[in-house]
């Protein structure tokens, strides 16, 4: 980046999901990613204790998984100016750094083809648009040459994906990598843009309503239907494999599953220091973003830590 000041304009801008100008000296909160495996037991499914695979006193955020959930991707700022894609690997629980370049990445997420992922780029001038790099974090190349600034992004089959557009107010624009083409599907959208398991379509909290709602976009129809109403307070969610929606606010993770009228609670992570548990978790709070892996057994999210007192 050309200066501390576009770096810092450009990580608000993916962190928030909304434009903040370029004479704003905030910085994003120090949060962390945590991993924990979810154990499924008499028809319910919980978090067991969960670990910091990430370990950085700085900014790290965006997790996604692997398609083999061998792994998890999620962006990293350790130099105090920019972030780049760290990989943590499950079983070996090791990280690595894969991209090293002086433009900024985040919410890195694979691409059907398995061999590449995708990631919002804040180039030099800070336009933001998706990019594409090969695993190894080689060969960056851009993904849709002139649909910018983009926030978030989902990919829903080959070569079309869901985006979240900034401006006022964001919009769903759905765009086509073949053609490098995007259409607006919907206007006044949150930032949590998901492909729907078993059904394809596209998941987002639709903001500009009273209240607000969590709908569907069917790519094929082209038309908008209500999910549910989403948890209070929160705008990020994640789907499972089996199709349960997760939302959470403050440190609980609820539940909601198609039929249901009200959303259960998941996960209470203040409840950390009464399993009896020799080594307990690491405390948290303001738990936002939230992956599932492909497998249904592990559950990544950002929170921010909690300094345990002696």
């Amino acid at each position: 980046m050309n200066s501390i000041k576009a770096v810092v304009s450009g990580a608000l801008v993916a962190m928030t999901g909304a434009w903040i100008g370029a004479a704003s000296q905030q910085t994003p909160p120090a949060t962390e990613v945590y991993l924990a495996p979810i154990v499924s037991a008499g028809g319910s499914s919980r978090l067991a204790s969960w670990i910091n695979i990430s370990n950085d006193a700085d900014y790290d955020n965006q997790p996604s998984f692997l398609p083999d959930s061998s792994a998890v991707l999620f962006t990293s700022r350790r130099d105090g100016t920019q972030t780049d894609i760290y990989r943590y690997d499950i079983a070996g629980k090791s990280l690595t750094q894969v991209t090293r370049t002086p433009e900024s990445e985040y919410s890195p997420t694979m691409t059907p083809d398995r061999r590449t992922f995708s990631v919002i780029r804040v180039e030099a001038d800070n336009a933001q648009r998706l990019w594409r790099f090969d695993l190894d974090g080689a060969n960056p190349r851009v993904i849709l040459e002139s649909v910018k600034p983009v926030g978030y992004h989902a990919w829903i089959d080959d070569t079309r994906l869901a985006l979240f557009v900034l401006g006022s107010p964001a919009t769903l624009q759905i765009a086509d990598a073949k053609t490098g083409l995007a259409t607006i599907a919907a206007t006044g959208i949150g930032r949590s843009v998901l492909v729907r398991p078993g059904r394809g379509t596209v998941s987002y909290l639709a903001t500009g309503e009273t209240p607000r709602v969590l709908k569907e976009f069917d790519v094929k129809t082209g038309a908008s239907a209500t999910i549910t109403m989403p948890v209070p307070g929160s705008q990020d969610a994640a789907w499972t494999p089996e199709g349960m929606l997760l939302m959470a606010n403050g440190m609980t993770i609820h539940s909601w599953t198609p039929g249901s009228t009200t959303w259960a609670n998941f996960a209470t992570l203040s409840d950390v220091d009464k399993r009896g548990e020799s080594q307990p978790p690491p405390a948290v709070t303001s738990i936002t973003r939230m992956a599932v892996s492909p497998d249904g057994r592990w559950m990544a999210f950002v929170a921010e830590p909690v300094a345990r007192t002696p």
